[in-house]
């Protein structure tokens, strides 16, 4: 049911963020507004009861590059992450560069891209991939989270209205607990290859996969493959397979490891079970399953030329 809303609040420090989010309990936090305006189509969008914007915390808006890490603010919007060019691994600016369009990157949030909690969004596979850690604080503490965890944590069981949406973030936040800033390794990938795919028969996004590996000296070091959609898909130990091979790989190598995730993906039952697929006809897990194999297949003959 819809509430009106009543009262916007600007908090510029965590005290009083915390302070006025004791006092409305009832109230929701507001990054980049997008999540609010997700499906919604009339003219004047619905805003829940109380909401507490965030956007005079400079605190999280700051940037900051260290000689292992790149650590970024919640509220830092996506231009702003392309923005900062080479230092940004390549695999989060493929992906950031697939999101449309530009006065859409301008709004949207890096924290808030990662917290909506309807679904999985396009950051996801990136952060996964890349080992990124979220930091998590409240009025009394102030805790790390892997992105695997996080975002493994993301609660696609259908609820009212508004706990569907990036307001009230994934169950591993805690009570009056928000995403405050993320740090990313910036660990050499030779490598990188990102597929963002279509929804058919209507323009909502498929999911999107990526492909990373590490060479040095004609030798594979290490790879990670991870799809985001409705679902994250993984096989760690298809990765570990091939680490410390010969490259070019062996046809043999090749066709083992893209049997594992074949395998893998016909056992796979997650796609046809997410809310996505029950709502959308237009949705065809198998469509999805064909595209993740073609990719895989397509990126292992690329770093074995």
């Amino acid at each position: 049911m819809y509430v009106h809303h009543k009262e916007t609040f600007y908090p510029t420090s965590f005290q009083e963020l915390f302070s006025i989010w004791n006092y409305r309990k009832d109230a929701v936090l507001c990054a980049g507004g997008t999540g609010f305006m997700c499906d919604q189509y009339n003219r004047i969008p619905e805003l829940p009861g109380n909401v507490i914007s965030l956007d005079k915390l400079e605190e999280l808006r700051k940037i900051n590059r260290t000689e292992r890490y790149l650590e970024i603010g919640a509220m830092v919007n996506l231009n702003q992450v392309i923005y900062l060019g080479k230092i940004v691994p390549e695999a989060l600016m493929r992906c950031l560069a697939c999101i449309e369009g530009p006065q859409l990157r301008n709004l949207a949030t890096i924290g808030g891209n990662i917290c909506y909690s309807s679904k999985k969004l396009d950051t996801t596979g990136p952060m996964i991939a890349l080992d990124a850690q979220y930091e998590l604080r409240s009025a009394q503490s102030v805790r790390w989270i892997t992105a695997s965890r996080f975002s493994s944590s993301l609660d696609l069981n259908p609820d009212p209205k508004w706990s569907r949406r990036e307001i009230h973030g994934p169950p591993l936040l805690g009570k009056n607990e928000l995403l405050t800033r993320i740090r990313i390794p910036l660990e050499p990938w030779n490598f990188t290859s990102y597929h963002k795919f279509s929804s058919h028969g209507n323009n909502r996004p498929g999911g999107a996969i990526l492909f990373m590996a590490r060479t040095q000296k004609s030798t594979l070091y290490d790879i990670r493959i991870v799809y985001s959609g409705e679902i994250v898909l993984r096989k760690k130990n298809s990765e570990s397979m091939l680490a410390g091979k010969r490259l070019p790989l062996s046809e043999k190598d090749a066709a083992s490891f893209v049997d594992i995730w074949k395998n893998y993906l016909s056992e796979l039952s997650g796609m046809e079970n997410s809310i996505f697929a029950k709502e959308s006809v237009n949705f065809k897990p198998e469509l999805v399953k064909t595209q993740i194999l073609n990719f895989i297949e397509a990126s292992i003959r690329r770093i074995s030329e």
